[in-house]
């Protein structure tokens, strides 16, 4: 019996080619996500890693043989895959391991209108699928099979993502820009055509093997080059996208990075700008300031679980204008619910050019409290570490315990979430408090227990 397990995650599809998967094994991927999702017509992307023509390719005939006609896209990033989803209204399959190593690749997958994909909404239906056509066959085509075409939407992406932010008007900036060899090379240039933005461009050739640093600039070893040339040149800000550009981190005018979080808020209150009263969707580990910038400007704030497919499905049901996450993921309606780093980096881009002051000072108000970023520890038992956690706080004055997603401790000046990672034997700490000195103290209190 083919099992799967190994590359079926919570929200893709993701494992080392070709040893964990290979074209073969897409062709099914491909014939069960037309099967699942009943589409006769769907739209295939790739990022530029070595295998991802040819596993684009196989997905493409494999569609084509259950009866979908299948327009490839090509070279792309997430969020572009995400816009032709959304603007064509045709389910889609993005060929890309994001922020991981070359020898990776993997498939996000969406519906019509870039709704997710994952376990609970059709991807275990896939899974299960491609379990047994490996072991049987696959099925015969069908009497008529799906045609097989290519289009270009990069610039429709650009011009989609330009009508919801204004850029014209802005003071000239300078912006450096790292997109990790990924797919920011391909995206960037078009998108900022034009525009009163002097742009740097480091690492935009594409290369698979990411022969400078690897495509994930929340890892701070990656954005050091980006650091350093922003100091070098006296630039505004800049830039640092992960491998298939979905994300985007930004460091400001001294080379420091600015924390999702302030981006959130920041993001935010523009959005409430421009839809007064609306709702926007924050993970639980983001900081205090992002529900308090959120009240500030008239908002409703809602806390979801982490993870992309809690915050769609959150901002589908709630009508949300925005959402964001730590992880640098943001979320817009304008933008079907989906996640795309390149329209946050134009809202900062429109804020600091709005306005004289540099971003350092800008996002300031922003940034309110002392965090220690995410801490992973390995441990043998995660619940028993978490039960431990829990037993040493929850009889202790002032403080609040909830479980939303792993276990969230909350006190007058200071929280942490404690969460076990779905695919390793790892406990992942956040601490937030007033001040640094508490932030400190918390995090040795939790990271004692935690590691016993």
């Amino acid at each position: 019996m083919t099992d799967l397990s190994q590359i079926v995650k919570a929200y893709d599809v993701r494992g080392v080619v070709p040893t964990q998967w290979d074209e073969p094994l897409a062709e099914l991927f491909g014939a069960a996500f037309v099967e699942v999702t009943a589409a006769d017509a769907i739209v295939i992307g790739h990022d530029m890693r070595p295998s991802s023509p040819g596993l684009s390719g196989a997905f493409a005939r494999g569609a084509a043989a259950r009866g979908a006609d299948v327009t490839e896209i090509g070279l792309c990033s997430t969020d572009e895959l995400y816009f032709a989803s959304g603007s064509l209204g045709l389910p889609g399959a993005m060929f890309t391991a994001s922020h991981n190593p070359a020898q990776y690749n993997g498939i996000k997958m969406c519906r019509a209108g870039a709704a997710p994909v994952g376990q609970d909404t059709g991807l275990a239906d896939i899974r299960a699928l491609v379990e047994r056509w490996s072991d049987e066959g696959a099925p015969a085509p069908v009497a008529a099979p799906g045609t097989i075409s290519q289009r270009d939407v990069l610039g429709d992406y650009a011009a989609h993502l330009r009508g919801l932010v204004d850029l014209s008007g802005i003071r000239p900036l300078k912006v450096v820009v790292d997109a990790g060899n990924g797919m920011g090379g391909h995206t960037v240039p078009t998108v900022f055509e034009g525009l009163p933005l002097e742009l740097d461009a480091m690492y935009f050739e594409l290369d698979g093997s990411f022969p400078n640093h690897e495509a994930n600039p929340l890892d701070p070893k990656n954005i050091v080059d980006l650091q350093a040339r922003v100091r070098e040149t006296g630039a505004d800000l800049g830039l640092a996208f992960d491998g298939d550009a979905d994300r985007c981190f930004v460091v400001d005018e001294n080379g420091d990075p600015v924390s999702p979080s302030a981006i959130t808020a920041l993001v935010a209150a523009r959005e409430l700008a421009k839809h007064p009263g609306g709702t926007v969707i924050h993970n639980l580990i983001t900081s205090w300031s992002v529900p308090e910038v959120v009240k500030e400007n008239g908002g409703n704030p809602v806390r979801t679980r982490v993870g992309h497919s809690f915050i769609k499905e959150e901002m589908a049901t709630t009508g949300a204008i925005f959402g964001g996450e730590h992880s640098a993921h943001y979320y817009f309606r304008d933008f079907w619910n989906a996640d795309t780093g390149m329209l946050a980096a134009m809202h900062v881009l429109a804020a600091l050019g709005g306005q004289q002051g540099p971003l350092s000072q800008l996002v300031a108000q922003y940034d309110r409290y002392a965090a220690s970023g995410e801490i992973n520890s390995t441990v043998d038992d995660q619940s028993g570490r978490l039960a431990a956690i829990k037993a040493a706080y929850e009889s202790r004055d002032g403080v609040t315990l909830d479980e939303l997603d792993g276990l969230t401790v909350t006190a007058d000046d200071w929280w942490f979430n404690v969460r076990a990672s779905n695919t390793e034997p790892l406990l992942r700490l956040n601490v937030e408090a007033r001040d640094t000195a508490t932030a400190d103290r918390v995090r040795d209190e939790a990271l004692a227990i935690i590691r016993g």
